[in-house]
């Protein structure tokens, strides 16, 4: 227990994209006892976890996988079953996480073409279409996209990705990465033509940190079934089956999964389409404080185009001489607005504001007064100011 003297009034603000704030709907709910293997309430939980997953993502048929891990394990399983050893794959240039996705790829043996990616700005479908015609043999056996990267803030458009494949008349598989989107802007799996999305539980789905998840479609699944390298824990085929303990290789994560079926009935209850305008609202009031602090000189929006900037979180990049580590800490620790820093190629040089799942308009607006008041306590020269814009943002102003 915290100390008297050290407890800290109120609640600290966790605007990090990930982990999220999570509802007392879903913290009660995983509050309860585990239950034993046999217990059909098991199976009504899991299937309700699955059949709120195929809705929210949009497809009919796809069968969904989820796995006791993180985004990284999703990737994972997305590798060992489409690829064999020494086979290849396609990853767009997104940032920071195209680049780890193509990095544990090739750990696991299997060959990666990579497109070029610009600092700030969203894949390069142009490229993408280019390797693809390249691959005249057709070696590619998937290509990879990351539809919001989480750490440069740019989202970027599955439907071009689509083009580009049907353009170069290629057979490769398409794999969307939504772990940073899902539950945050519109996503349909079918009709994208996308044959596996990848998931995970601790942005947009406003659970902790533990599942991960894959939908596959028909396609996806023959392939994998044609795959003869070796795998155990990940395998989809070995995994579509009746009975939980199979479809978990083991114990399901019980309750994780009872907080995500509360999860998804809090998405559903309140309604798709208002859980978007809901984070259109608040990326809209974030980046209009952004409009403000960069009056400045110091602080400025990573992504270029303000088309591709995230419904999910906003990357802000800054002037050389601050000390991002310095701020971060100053905004959690005297402010108790919990921010995230740059990652990858933007370490140092940019923090990060996310703005998804149980989120509402107080919440960024005290969000956004919070690191306002650590940029100025830290020296950083906010221009205007960018509190007001949010509130007048928010107004409708």
């Amino acid at each position: 227990m915290t100390p008297p003297s050290l407890r800290i009034p109120g609640r600290r603000f966790l605007h990090s994209p990930g982990p999220t704030p999570l509802p007392e709907a879903v913290l009660q709910a995983m509050s309860a006892q585990p239950m034993d293997l046999a217990d059909p309430r098991v199976d009504a939980n899991i299937a309700a976890c699955e059949q709120g997953l195929r809705r929210l993502l949009d497809t009919r048929d796809a069968d969904v996988f989820m796995y006791a891990a993180n985004g990284h394990g999703a990737w994972e399983a997305v590798v060992e079953n489409l690829a064999a050893v020494g086979e290849s794959v396609l990853v767009a240039g997104t940032g920071h996480f195209s680049e780890s996705w193509a990095v544990q790829t090739e750990a696991l043996s299997r060959r990666v073409v990579r497109t070029p990616w610009r600092e700030g700005w969203p894949i390069d479908a142009g490229a993408v279409e280019q390797a693809l015609r390249d691959d005249s043999s057709h070696a590619i056996k998937a290509l990879f996209a990351v539809h919001t990267d989480t750490a440069s803030g740019v989202t970027s458009d599955p439907a071009a990705m689509r083009r580009a494949l049907d353009a170069a008349r290629h057979p490769a598989l398409l794999v969307v990465d939504v772990v940073a989107s899902l539950g945050a802007v519109p996503f349909s799996m079918d009709a994208l033509g996308v044959d596996v999305a990848v998931g995970a539980s601790q942005k947009g789905l406003m659970c902790p940190p533990g599942v991960g998840f894959v939908a596959v479609n028909a396609a996806a699944f023959a392939l994998a079934q044609r795959n003869t390298s070796p795998r155990f824990y990940w395998d989809w085929v070995r995994r579509k089956h009746d009975l939980s303990y199979r479809k978990f290789c083991g114990t399901p994560p019980q309750n994780l999964l009872l907080g995500m079926e509360a999860a998804l009935g809090l998405i559903f209850g309140e309604g798709l389409e208002a859980v978007w305008l809901r984070h259109e609202q608040l990326a809209r009031a974030v980046h209009a404080a952004v409009e403000g602090w960069r009056e400045g000189g110091a602080l400025d929006f990573f992504a270029q185009e303000p088309a591709s900037r995230s419904r999910s979180v906003t990357t802000i990049s800054v002037a050389g001489g601050i000390d991002v580590e310095a701020l971060r800490a100053v905004a959690r620790e005297r402010f108790q607005v919990a921010i995230a820093g740059g990652l990858g190629p933007m370490t140092g040089r940019a923090f990060r504001i996310g703005h998804l799942g149980d989120c509402n308009p107080a919440m960024i607006l005290g969000a956004i007064g919070g690191i306002e008041a650590a940029l100025v306590a830290q020296g950083v020269n906010v221009g205007g100011g960018g509190t007001r814009r949010a509130v007048l943002s928010l107004a409708g102003q």
